[in-house]
């Protein structure tokens, strides 16, 4: 079973290789629907998606824990 700061460090690490790999796609794909934007914007829309997920990634590793414990 992880602690939490265990699961905060999974977490952290999982999403900071999906943000790159997101803002690598976003390069990618935006061009090909004719959205062309600012580096900085990019890099501003990959951090709050990163946020959203940086939490998304932590609840369900602590539900599951809490899941796994209650049995």
């Amino acid at each position: 079973m992880q602690s939490r700061l265990q699961s905060l460090l999974e977490a952290l690490a999982n999403v900071a290789i999906g943000y790159l790999v997101a803002l690598g796609a976003q390069l990618l794909i935006f061009p090909l629907f004719s959205v062309h934007i600012p580096m900085s914007s990019h890099l501003s829309i990959g951090i709050l998606f990163t946020l959203v997920s940086l939490v998304r990634s932590y609840a369900l590793r602590r539900l599951f824990n809490y899941l796994h414990r209650s049995r």
